[in-house]
C-alpha cells in the first residue's frame, strides 16, 4: 500500500479569487473542505483535487510546477486561452518558440502554466488536465513513483514521467539542468497514507524512500511537512 495524492496545492494570496479562476478555466466547481479551505474535485474518478491554502508571500521566481492543459483542435485551443484571458490570465514570456504549438499563460497570481497543441500525442487521453510538468532530477521520479505506486510512464533522457494506474493526468519531471529555486514553492502535494496505515509508519516508509522531514514542530494542524529527494516540499496528512 502507498501514499494517495490527496490534492495538488496552489498557493494564493487570495484562496477565493485564485479558486474561480481555476473553477472557471477547467469548467468544475468548488467546494468547502472540512477545514473551511476551497478545493476544485476532480472531474471524474481519475485526476486529482486542487487545492488553495492562504499564504502571505507574494510569488517570486518561476514556478518548478506548472498545469499543461490539452486541446482537441486548434479551435478548442483557442477557446481555452480566450477563456483564460477573460477570466484574469495573461500571456507571458518564459523563452518559448514561435515553432512551438503551445500557448503560455499567468493566472491572476503570476502561476504559469500551458494550453497544449492539440496534436500533442504524450498527452494523449489524459484528459484536460493533461499533465502536472515539473522541473526536476531522474532520481526524484524514481522516488514519486515509489512513493505513490504510479507506473513510470516514461524514462527517457534523465526525464521522467508517472501516471496513476486508472489513468488521468501524467505528472512529469524534465531532467537537468534544473532551474534556480526561487523563494517558496507555490505548488506541492498533499499526500494521504494508505488506508489501514498510520502517519508514522507511511513516514517511515517515505524517508526510507529518500525523503526528509522538514519541520519537526509540526505547524499545528497534524500535518507532517516532508520534502522530497530535489528539496520539493509536501505534506503527509494525519489519518483518520
Amino acid at each position: 500500500m502507498t501514499s494517495q495524492l490527496s490534492a495538488v496545492c496552489v498557493d494564493a494570496l487570495q484562496p477565493p479569487r485564485l479558486a474561480r479562476f481555476w473553477s472557471g478555466v477547467l469548467g468544475r466547481r468548488t467546494v468547502e473542505d472540512a477545514h473551511g479551505g476551497l478545493t476544485i474535485p476532480p472531474a471524474d474518478g481519475t485526476g486529482f483535487r486542487l487545492r488553495f491554502p492562504r499564504v502571505q508571500e507574494p510569488k517570486t521566481g518561476r514556478n518548478r510546477m506548472h498545469f499543461d492543459l490539452t486541446s482537441t483542435s486548434l479551435e478548442d485551443q483557442r477557446q481555452t486561452v480566450d477563456r483564460a484571458l477573460e477570466l484574469g490570465a495573461r500571456p507571458i514570456d518564459v523563452g518559448q518558440r514561435p515553432e512551438e504549438g503551445h500557448v503560455v499563460l499567468a493566472d491572476p497570481e503570476g502561476n504559469e502554466f500551458c494550453v497544449c497543441e492539440p496534436d500533442n500525442a504524450f498527452l494523449a487521453g489524459c484528459g484536460f488536465i493533461g499533465a502536472l510538468a515539473c522541473d526536476g532530477s531522474q532520481e526524484v521520479g524514481y522516488f514519486w513513483s515509489a512513493a505513490l505506486g504510479w507506473p513510470l510512464v516514461w524514462d527517457q533522457d534523465e526525464e521522467t514521467a508517472v501516471q496513476a494506474p486508472h489513468g488521468g493526468p501524467k505528472v512529469t519531471w524534465g531532467g537537468p539542468p534544473l532551474m534556480p529555486r526561487a523563494g517558496k514553492d507555490r505548488l506541492h502535494f498533499d499526500l494521504a497514507p494508505p488506508a489501514g496505515s498510520d502517519q508514522r509508519a507511511e513516514a517511515e516508509r517515505l524517508l526510507s524512500l529518500g525523503a526528509k522531514r522538514a519541520d519537526a514542530a509540526g505547524d499545528g494542524t497534524g500535518r507532517l511537512a516532508m520534502t522530497d529527494p530535489d528539496g520539493n516540499p509536501f505534506s503527509l496528512l494525519p489519518t483518520g
